[in-house]
């Protein structure tokens, strides 16, 4: 078989452009999944400052590991049962400096965690570091980690 000049370019000028379909449909699905994954994180901030149950069932995995800032480490059950009987009332959550990577199934997401809560009248502000890693399962993303920690100074 012949192939001239202009059957090579073509092909070539084919094949470029195919492959840039294939790469921005796969940047467009990364695109839709970290806005995804910020829907699940904004499903479970809200789940936690309302005491939601439904919420936080829904966004968090069975298998979760869900680590707190002073070493404590809770189970999923453990952590949405504390959510629920916290005695604390908390006055608002938010999750500033949110930044997400999505990679395959897998999300990092990095934030702060800042919270006003009020006890026996006294409140309390919460400001550290958390890091989540949620797991696309069964076409949903859920929250498989956890860990809060101390900020600098």
């Amino acid at each position: 078989m012949d192939l001239s000049r202009r059957d090579v370019v073509v092909a070539g000028v084919f094949a470029i452009g195919a492959s840039g379909l294939v790469l921005s449909r796969s940047a467009g699905a990364q695109a839709g999944d970290e806005a995804a994954v910020a829907d699940a994180v904004e499903t479970l901030r809200k789940g936690q400052l309302d005491a939601d149950k439904a919420k936080l069932e829904q966004v968090t995995s069975a298998q979760l590991s869900y680590g707190h800032s002073d070493g404590r480490v809770e189970t999923k059950e453990q952590f949405i049962n504390a959510v629920l009987t916290r005695k604390q009332v908390v006055k608002s959550i938010a999750f500033p400096e949110l930044k997400t990577s999505v990679v395959g199934n897998a999300a990092v997401v990095r934030h702060i965690y800042l919270s006003e809560s009020e006890r026996d009248g006294k409140t309390t502000h919460t400001k550290i570091g958390a890091l989540q890693v949620w797991q696309k399962q069964d076409g949903a993303w859920k929250l498989l980690a956890r860990q809060g920690f101390r900020l600098p100074a």
